[in-house]
């Protein structure tokens, strides 16, 4: 008797990439596949998954937004919000240490796709519901068969999908990616802005966000990065029950910042320039502060006007526009 196998779809891993940093993560027994992947965005962009078949996946996590949410919190389908702003989603393959979701409390790319379908604020489904509706659906079955081998419809392989697609999810193409290839020169602002990210005494930005080579932009690492003197998300230490990870959460990447307003866990910033003030003169002491946070007791690295008008313009040439209107990542 045949094995079915699907096509295999491996990720196109951009030259930067290959060059600075390790392989994908692609779990054994998830591998891509043409179908696979097609299945997961035919998935992420069905209200289906919701429990009154309003909301999907893309209602929080837009293409326009750098698959992140404009609104500071995203309401489920009863109108209730939450307390945390949805993160952008792309180069996840690249998370070593598989926890996703702010506070860390996801394991696997897989199973962050399988949380917001059962949760109260988010989808409020349940999973037998769910997979009655698709194994009842005209087209799911066969799409199914056709990416696993198999018509018969259940909650892992939903998730399988999902990350597949989440997976091709690849950002590399900003005008700062372009400059390291040689193709277009950056201008003296986004070059001294660059220079004051790298510098310990002036951004010190780079601990937490890499550097030129790292083109993820993040260290995937959580922090407490001096929000609140008093601590009332717990973050990790929720996760973790260890009161010294208390108010940390994980470091976002730095790419695509034109399309992902607000910032923070929160969302607490509508602005870039509110967030380079936050760091230049509005930290705040805790607990936790993280050692990093090295100037916390001057309020932050006081940073010139000039210097952080060139910032952000730095910060800024990190966004791949190609990224947010690539034609395999919409709706169409």
């Amino acid at each position: 008797m045949e094995t079915y196998m699907a096509t295999p779809s491996p990720l196109q891993i951009p030259r930067l990439f290959e060059d600075n940093i390790l392989n994908p993560v692609i779990p054994t027994n998830n591998p891509q596949t043409v179908e696979g992947i097609a299945l997961g965005k035919k998935l992420f962009f069905d209200p289906i998954l919701s429990a009154d078949n309003t909301q999907a996946c893309a209602d929080c996590h837009t293409p326009e937004n750098a698959f992140s949410d404009a609104d500071r919190f995203s309401d489920g389908i009863d109108g209730i919000r939450g307390n945390r702003n949805s993160m952008s989603l792309f180069n996840l393959a690249w998370n070593y240490d598989e926890k996703f979701f702010w506070d860390g409390s996801s394991f696997s790319l897989e199973h962050q796709a399988f949380v917001p379908v059962s949760d109260p604020i988010e989808m409020k489904s349940s999973w037998i519901q769910l997979e009655t509706e698709l194994q009842q659906h005209p087209e799911y079955p066969n799409l199914f068969q056709q990416a696993f081998g198999t018509s018969k419809i259940d909650s892992t392989l939903v998730t399988k999908a999902i990350a597949q697609f989440e997976r091709t999810l690849i950002s590399s193409n900003s005008k700062f990616d372009k400059y390291l290839l040689g193709e277009v020169t950056l201008t003296p602002q986004e070059i001294n802005g660059f220079n004051v990210f790298m510098d310990e005494a002036k951004g010190d930005c780079f601990h937490c966000h890499g550097s030129d080579k790292n083109p993820l932009w993040t260290d995937n690492i959580f922090h407490n990065n001096g929000l609140d003197a008093t601590i009332t998300d717990l973050g990790l230490g929720k996760v973790t029950g260890d009161p010294a990870d208390n108010g940390k959460f994980k470091s976002p990447s730095l790419r695509n910042l034109a399309f992902t307003a607000p910032y923070m866990h929160d969302g607490r910033f509508e602005t870039l320039d509110d967030v380079i003030n936050h760091y230049s003169e509005g930290l705040q002491n805790s607990p936790t502060i993280d050692p990093l946070m090295k100037k916390v007791a001057q309020g932050g690295v006081q940073l010139s006007d000039q210097d952080k008008a060139d910032l952000k313009a730095f910060l800024l040439s990190l966004s791949d526009y190609e990224f947010i209107s690539n034609p395999n990542f919409l709706n169409q």
